[in-house]
């Protein structure tokens, strides 16, 4: 076979892989260049197959560039983000790893392969300008969360005392500056125990902010938090991050979990040393900020399995709170429901009076795998197509139990049909299917309930359509 059939196959098998891939000589001639790199550089093949890549990417500085470092200075890069301006004037963000080829040490060429971030690099600008936009509240007023609703503590219901230890622990938090570490399974109300020991405490005319962990990819949460200074990376700017946006106030860091290895290391320096440095800067920035920081999984069992640095859990479980689920609590059921009637009768212009007794019972027996978020969307259903004017009965309850169905089943995968992987697929549609009604179609809700990233949900929607 000969080079020019080898780059025929290799270019197919790149094209196959739906990678974007591009490969230089020696020289810096580009000499394989696919649709899906030409797609997400905005520009066609031909404009750089066969030609210089510094020509073709004259914008980017050699001492920036990843392809020139690894033909010059054998330097692996990997996960680097770049944000560069194509030939026609186009700003392209992408994350890169690209590597030296070498034979009997000597560099033939090198090899880049790109992730295509634009959109999600824009969408965390964006979330940064609007943080920093409510970040400085008006003199004399308490500042405000985003344009999130406020929740203070008369806003948290139940009487169970498990559930009331835990708020007690919430509002003594509310008045010291201690790291504060919430666990408590998804739907529980983490943010709303978070939120009252803000707007609680000494701090509640300061900046709340919260940021998602699991919802923004490893490459930029890095700048999200901390901010990023011009020339730390191609396209840098200059843009204080949300520990310096939340100055004397609080930021909740949610699924704290999801937040890279590495980095849960760079924020446990930043609890100990109370100073942040921006990326690609130099200059310590001293912060007075609050970080109270969620769980939805036991943390024993994340740090078991290495989701969770064990010592960022012990500097961040100074003050710990566990809310219990609501099977746990099944005697605040009957509360919660009579509180999510009222609310919903004012929104939608309802007049339920009662809550029938055979409904209760039906609650009061279910297990709530979405917990109070669960219970409060079955409440509002039912309010919003109620039939009769003044009382819930029992068939304006609609309760899924299509996933308790399906996860009971799993020990008698045996008996089913096809093989373990269409089982496990047909499982989890079922579960993904519950969530998303559960959260009425909303999928960065339905994504955070799964544990999941929202383009990894995004696509299994599609693969399930």
């Amino acid at each position: 076979m000969k080079g020019r059939d080898y780059m025929a196959v290799l270019q197919a098998v790149t094209e196959v892989m739906g990678e974007a891939v591009h490969i230089v000589d020696a020289s810096g001639k580009t000499i394989l260049y696919n649709e899906e790199m030409a797609r997400l550089e905005k520009i066609s093949v031909d404009d750089a197959l066969g030609k210089p890549f510094r020509k073709v990417f004259s914008n980017i500085p050699e001492e920036e560039s990843t392809l020139f470092q690894a033909l010059q200075n054998r330097r692996e890069i990997r996960n680097k983000q770049q944000t560069y301006l194509n030939i026609y004037g186009k700003h392209v963000t992408t994350v890169n790893t690209t590597i030296p080829i070498i034979v009997d040490d000597r560099v033939v060429a090198a090899m880049e392969v790109a992730r295509d971030i634009t959109d999600i690099k824009d969408m965390s600008d964006t979330i940064l300008k609007l943080q920093d936009s409510v970040a400085e509240p008006e003199k004399g007023k308490p500042a405000q969360s985003g344009g999130i609703r406020r929740y203070h503590f008369n806003d948290i219901i139940g009487e169970d005392p498990r559930f009331r230890q835990a708020v007690d622990r919430a509002e003594k938090a509310a008045f010291n500056t201690a790291p504060v570490f919430i666990y408590g399974e998804t739907g529980t109300g983490k943010e709303l125990f978070a939120q009252s020991i803000h707007y609680g405490g000494n701090r509640q005319k300061k900046p709340f902010l919260a940021q998602n962990c699991a919802a923004i990819p490893e490459s930029l949460l890095e700048g999200i938090l901390f901010g990023t200074e011009k020339g730390g990376f191609t396209g840098a700017v200059d843009r204080a991050g949300l520990f310096e946006q939340a100055s004397g106030g609080t930021l909740l860091l949610d699924e704290v979990s999801a937040m890279p290895y590495e980095l849960q290391s760079k924020l446990l320096r930043v609890l100990q040393e109370k100073y942040i440095r921006r990326v690609g800067g130099s200059k310590d920035i001293l912060i007075d900020v609050r970080i109270i920081a969620t769980v939805n999984e036991d943390p024993q069992e994340l740090i078991a399995r290495g989701a969770l640095r064990p010592d960022l859990y012990y500097r961040l479980n100074v003050i710990g709170i566990t809310i219990p689920p609501l099977r746990e609590r099944r005697g605040d059921i009957a509360v919660l429901a009579d509180r999510f009637v009222k609310k919903y009768n004012e929104e939608y212009g309802r007049q339920i009076w009662i809550i029938a007794e055979p409904v209760l019972q039906r609650l009061a027996s279910y297990d709530f795998p979405g917990n109070v978020r669960e219970l409060e969307n079955i409440i509002m259903s039912a309010v919003s197509m109620a039939e009769d004017d003044h009382v819930l009965t029992e068939k304006d309850i609609n309760i899924s139990t299509d996933y308790h169905q399906e996860t009971e089943n799993i020990g008698g995968y045996t008996d089913a049909e096809g093989s373990l992987a269409e089982y496990l697929a047909g499982i989890e549609e079922k579960v993904i299917r519950h969530y998303l009604a559960l959260n009425g179609g909303n999928i960065t809700r339905t994504a955070k309930d799964l544990g999941m990233l929202r383009q990894n949900l995004q696509h299994k929607l599609k693969k399930y359509e």
